[in-house]
Protein backbone atom coordinates (compact mmCIF):
# COMPACT_ATOMS: atom_id res chain seq x y z
CA UNK A 1 0.00 0.00 0.00
CA UNK A 2 1.13 3.46 -0.72
CA UNK A 3 2.09 5.70 2.10
CA UNK A 4 -0.17 8.65 2.42
CA UNK A 5 0.86 11.90 2.74
CA UNK A 6 3.41 13.68 0.60
CA UNK A 7 5.81 12.30 -0.90
CA UNK A 8 9.42 13.82 -1.19
CA UNK A 9 11.05 10.83 -3.16
CA UNK A 10 11.76 13.35 -6.49
CA UNK A 11 12.94 16.21 -4.01
CA UNK A 12 17.14 14.70 -4.28
CA UNK A 13 16.59 14.16 -8.19
CA UNK A 14 15.28 17.94 -8.74
CA UNK A 15 18.13 19.39 -7.51
CA UNK A 16 20.23 17.52 -9.16
CA UNK A 17 18.94 18.30 -12.68
CA UNK A 18 19.34 22.05 -11.04
CA UNK A 19 23.07 21.64 -10.34
CA UNK A 20 23.42 20.29 -14.22
CA UNK A 21 21.40 23.57 -15.71
CA UNK A 22 18.16 22.32 -15.96
CA UNK A 23 15.94 25.58 -15.29
CA UNK A 24 12.33 24.58 -13.82
CA UNK A 25 9.59 26.70 -14.95
CA UNK A 26 8.69 29.91 -12.55
CA UNK A 27 5.34 31.35 -11.61
CA UNK A 28 3.98 33.85 -13.93
CA UNK A 29 3.57 37.22 -13.17
CA UNK A 30 -0.11 38.36 -13.71
CA UNK A 31 0.79 41.88 -14.66
CA UNK A 32 -2.30 43.53 -13.26
CA UNK A 33 -3.70 45.16 -10.31
CA UNK A 34 -7.51 44.70 -9.51
CA UNK A 35 -9.41 45.74 -6.88
CA UNK A 36 -13.05 45.41 -5.11
CA UNK A 37 -14.52 46.97 -1.75
CA UNK A 38 -18.41 46.35 -0.05
CA UNK A 39 -19.91 49.44 1.05
CA UNK A 40 -23.20 49.90 2.70
CA UNK A 41 -25.01 49.84 -0.14
CA UNK A 42 -23.46 47.78 -2.62
CA UNK A 43 -19.65 46.68 -4.04
CA UNK A 44 -17.03 48.76 -6.20
CA UNK A 45 -14.80 46.94 -8.45
CA UNK A 46 -11.90 48.56 -9.99
CA UNK A 47 -8.82 47.50 -12.73
CA UNK A 48 -6.24 49.21 -14.47
CA UNK A 49 -6.32 48.63 -18.19
CA UNK A 50 -2.73 47.86 -19.13
CA UNK A 51 -2.29 44.43 -20.90
CA UNK A 52 1.77 43.12 -21.11
CA UNK A 53 2.97 40.40 -22.96
CA UNK A 54 6.48 39.96 -21.34
CA UNK A 55 7.78 43.07 -21.47
CA UNK A 56 6.05 44.45 -23.71
CA UNK A 57 2.65 46.39 -23.70
CA UNK A 58 0.64 44.65 -25.93
CA UNK A 59 -2.96 46.78 -24.80
CA UNK A 60 -3.01 50.02 -23.40
CA UNK A 61 -7.55 49.96 -23.10
CA UNK A 62 -7.69 46.29 -21.94
CA UNK A 63 -11.22 45.70 -20.42
CA UNK A 64 -10.58 44.04 -17.41
CA UNK A 65 -14.14 44.06 -15.88
CA UNK A 66 -15.88 41.51 -17.24
CA UNK A 67 -19.38 40.54 -17.22
CA UNK A 68 -21.22 37.69 -15.26
CA UNK A 69 -25.07 39.02 -15.50
CA UNK A 70 -26.87 42.17 -14.68
CA UNK A 71 -26.42 42.19 -10.60
CA UNK A 72 -22.89 39.95 -10.69
CA UNK A 73 -19.38 41.46 -12.58
CA UNK A 74 -15.70 40.01 -12.43
CA UNK A 75 -12.34 41.03 -12.45
CA UNK A 76 -9.69 39.02 -13.75
CA UNK A 77 -5.84 38.79 -13.45
CA UNK A 78 -3.57 36.56 -15.81
CA UNK A 79 -3.91 35.68 -19.02
CA UNK A 80 -6.02 37.38 -20.76
CA UNK A 81 -7.77 34.72 -22.47
CA UNK A 82 -7.98 32.48 -19.68
CA UNK A 83 -9.98 35.58 -17.96
CA UNK A 84 -12.29 36.18 -21.00
CA UNK A 85 -13.02 32.99 -21.86
CA UNK A 86 -13.65 31.56 -18.18
CA UNK A 87 -15.87 34.18 -17.43
CA UNK A 88 -17.81 34.13 -20.51
CA UNK A 89 -18.85 30.20 -20.00
CA UNK A 90 -19.63 31.29 -16.14
CA UNK A 91 -21.92 33.66 -17.51
CA UNK A 92 -23.61 31.51 -20.23
CA UNK A 93 -24.11 28.82 -17.32
CA UNK A 94 -25.69 31.82 -15.51
CA UNK A 95 -28.02 33.14 -17.95
CA UNK A 96 -29.12 29.40 -18.34
CA UNK A 97 -30.00 29.27 -14.83
CA UNK A 98 -32.04 32.25 -14.83
CA UNK A 99 -34.17 31.02 -17.42
CA UNK A 100 -34.38 27.98 -15.85
CA UNK A 101 -35.40 29.21 -12.45
CA UNK A 102 -36.62 32.47 -13.35
CA UNK A 103 -34.68 33.81 -10.34
CA UNK A 104 -32.23 36.50 -10.23
CA UNK A 105 -28.77 34.51 -9.76
CA UNK A 106 -26.84 34.63 -6.30
CA UNK A 107 -23.24 35.84 -6.30
CA UNK A 108 -22.43 32.55 -4.28
CA UNK A 109 -23.94 30.25 -7.76
CA UNK A 110 -21.24 32.12 -9.81
CA UNK A 111 -18.44 31.56 -7.44
CA UNK A 112 -19.61 27.83 -6.99
CA UNK A 113 -19.36 27.41 -10.79
CA UNK A 114 -15.73 29.81 -11.35
CA UNK A 115 -14.03 27.92 -8.28
CA UNK A 116 -15.47 24.28 -9.66
CA UNK A 117 -13.88 25.00 -12.77
CA UNK A 118 -10.38 25.99 -11.82
CA UNK A 119 -9.63 23.41 -9.31
CA UNK A 120 -10.60 20.84 -12.23
CA UNK A 121 -7.48 21.79 -13.94
CA UNK A 122 -5.15 22.40 -10.85
CA UNK A 123 -4.00 26.21 -11.73
CA UNK A 124 -3.38 25.37 -15.16
CA UNK A 125 -6.00 27.52 -15.97
CA UNK A 126 -3.94 30.96 -14.96
CA UNK A 127 -7.12 33.38 -13.79
CA UNK A 128 -7.05 35.15 -10.78
CA UNK A 129 -10.50 36.45 -10.28
CA UNK A 130 -12.68 39.23 -8.01
CA UNK A 131 -15.90 38.97 -7.82
CA UNK A 132 -18.07 41.06 -7.20
CA UNK A 133 -22.57 41.21 -7.52
CA UNK A 134 -25.58 41.80 -5.00
CA UNK A 135 -28.34 39.53 -4.53
CA UNK A 136 -31.52 39.13 -2.59
CA UNK A 137 -28.91 38.89 0.31
CA UNK A 138 -26.91 42.02 -0.18
CA UNK A 139 -23.34 42.81 -1.24
CA UNK A 140 -21.01 40.11 -1.89
CA UNK A 141 -17.27 40.03 -2.46
CA UNK A 142 -14.82 37.32 -3.42
CA UNK A 143 -11.82 36.65 -4.65
CA UNK A 144 -11.15 33.39 -6.32
CA UNK A 145 -7.38 31.76 -6.69
CA UNK A 146 -6.26 30.11 -9.96
CA UNK A 147 -6.41 26.85 -8.08
CA UNK A 148 -10.18 27.18 -6.91
CA UNK A 149 -9.57 28.42 -3.18
CA UNK A 150 -11.75 31.80 -2.25
CA UNK A 151 -11.97 34.17 0.31
CA UNK A 152 -15.10 36.21 1.27
CA UNK A 153 -14.02 39.94 2.40
CA UNK A 154 -15.38 43.66 2.79
CA UNK A 155 -11.97 44.96 0.84
CA UNK A 156 -9.78 42.29 -1.77
CA UNK A 157 -6.70 42.77 -4.49
CA UNK A 158 -5.51 40.48 -6.83
CA UNK A 159 -2.61 40.94 -9.83
CA UNK A 160 1.19 41.93 -9.63
CA UNK A 161 0.04 45.52 -7.81
CA UNK A 162 -2.07 44.14 -5.68
CA UNK A 163 0.29 44.84 -2.65
CA UNK A 164 0.57 48.51 -3.30
CA UNK A 165 -3.23 48.34 -3.54
CA UNK A 166 -3.77 46.71 -0.39
CA UNK A 167 -1.84 48.69 1.08
CA UNK A 168 -4.15 51.99 0.49
CA UNK A 169 -7.10 49.74 1.78
CA UNK A 170 -5.39 48.87 4.89
CA UNK A 171 -4.95 52.28 5.68
CA UNK A 172 -8.08 54.00 4.19
CA UNK A 173 -11.08 51.16 4.73
CA UNK A 174 -13.62 51.64 7.20
CA UNK A 175 -17.47 49.83 7.73
CA UNK A 176 -19.94 51.74 6.06
CA UNK A 177 -18.59 53.60 3.75
CA UNK A 178 -20.37 55.65 1.55
CA UNK A 179 -20.67 55.40 -2.23
CA UNK A 180 -17.80 58.38 -2.88
CA UNK A 181 -15.86 57.48 -0.38
CA UNK A 182 -15.77 53.66 -1.58
CA UNK A 183 -15.02 54.97 -5.24
CA UNK A 184 -12.40 56.98 -4.54
CA UNK A 185 -10.36 54.16 -2.03
CA UNK A 186 -10.73 51.70 -5.09
CA UNK A 187 -9.33 54.15 -7.37
CA UNK A 188 -6.74 55.13 -5.22
CA UNK A 189 -5.76 51.50 -4.41
CA UNK A 190 -5.83 51.00 -8.48
CA UNK A 191 -3.33 53.90 -9.04
CA UNK A 192 -1.28 52.77 -6.04
CA UNK A 193 -0.72 49.75 -8.84
CA UNK A 194 -0.45 51.39 -12.10
CA UNK A 195 2.53 53.65 -10.75
CA UNK A 196 4.09 51.57 -8.64
CA UNK A 197 4.13 47.70 -10.59
CA UNK A 198 5.28 47.70 -14.33
CA UNK A 199 2.76 45.49 -15.12
CA UNK A 200 -0.15 47.67 -14.75
CA UNK A 201 -0.71 50.81 -16.06
CA UNK A 202 -3.14 53.29 -18.59
CA UNK A 203 -6.36 53.88 -17.52
CA UNK A 204 -8.72 53.66 -14.28
CA UNK A 205 -12.02 51.59 -14.41
CA UNK A 206 -15.18 51.49 -12.25
CA UNK A 207 -17.98 49.49 -11.62
CA UNK A 208 -20.29 50.58 -9.19
CA UNK A 209 -22.92 47.33 -8.02
CA UNK A 210 -25.95 48.14 -6.19
CA UNK A 211 -29.77 46.92 -5.89
CA UNK A 212 -31.01 49.59 -8.14
CA UNK A 213 -28.01 48.17 -10.77
CA UNK A 214 -24.38 48.83 -12.16
CA UNK A 215 -22.88 52.28 -13.16
CA UNK A 216 -19.92 51.47 -15.45
CA UNK A 217 -17.50 54.13 -15.87
CA UNK A 218 -14.77 53.21 -18.34
CA UNK A 219 -12.17 54.87 -17.83
CA UNK A 220 -13.02 56.51 -14.35
CA UNK A 221 -9.95 58.27 -14.75
CA UNK A 222 -6.68 58.45 -16.73
CA UNK A 223 -3.81 59.13 -14.47
CA UNK A 224 -1.13 58.23 -17.65
CA UNK A 225 -2.09 60.43 -19.77
CA UNK A 226 0.61 61.34 -22.20
CA UNK A 227 1.00 65.28 -22.29
CA UNK A 228 4.10 65.74 -24.32
CA UNK A 229 2.63 64.19 -27.68
CA UNK A 230 2.86 66.87 -30.01
CA UNK A 231 -0.76 67.16 -32.68
CA UNK A 232 2.33 68.12 -35.47
CA UNK A 233 4.09 65.23 -35.42
CA UNK A 234 7.53 64.97 -34.88
CA UNK A 235 10.71 66.04 -36.41
CA UNK A 236 14.29 64.83 -36.56
CA UNK A 237 17.27 66.31 -37.74
CA UNK A 238 19.75 64.49 -40.01
CA UNK A 239 22.21 62.40 -38.62
CA UNK A 240 20.12 61.89 -35.54
CA UNK A 241 20.49 58.47 -36.18
CA UNK A 242 24.14 57.00 -36.65
CA UNK A 243 24.29 55.26 -39.74
CA UNK A 244 26.73 52.47 -38.74
CA UNK A 245 27.16 50.95 -42.18
CA UNK A 246 26.18 51.46 -45.84
CA UNK A 247 26.40 49.84 -48.79
CA UNK A 248 24.56 50.67 -52.47
CA UNK A 249 23.89 48.03 -55.08
CA UNK A 250 22.97 48.32 -58.19
CA UNK A 251 19.48 46.72 -59.03
CA UNK A 252 19.96 46.66 -62.70
CA UNK A 253 22.73 43.92 -62.81
CA UNK A 254 20.06 41.55 -60.32
CA UNK A 255 17.14 42.21 -63.49
CA UNK A 256 17.11 39.16 -65.15
CA UNK A 257 14.91 39.61 -68.60
CA UNK A 258 13.42 36.92 -70.50
CA UNK A 259 11.04 36.76 -73.46
CA UNK A 260 9.27 34.20 -73.94
CA UNK A 261 6.65 33.73 -77.65
CA UNK A 262 3.13 32.58 -77.10
CA UNK A 263 0.99 31.62 -80.44
CA UNK A 264 -2.05 32.40 -80.63
CA UNK A 265 -4.90 30.72 -83.39
CA UNK A 266 -6.63 33.64 -85.72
Amino acid sequence: MDPSGFNFDLCKRNLFLETKGHKFPKATSTGTTIAGVVFKDGIVLGADTRATNGPIVAEKNCSKIHYIADNIYCCGAGTAADTDQVTGMVSSQIELHRLATGRIPRVSTAVTLLKRHLFRYQGHISAALVLGGFDFKGPHLYTIFPHGSIDYLPYVTMGSGSLAAMGIFETGWKPNMTKEEAVKLVADAIKAGIFNDLGSGSNVDINIITKDGVEIHRPYETPNERLFRSNRGYTFQQGTTVVLKEKVQSLRALVQVSEDVMQTDN
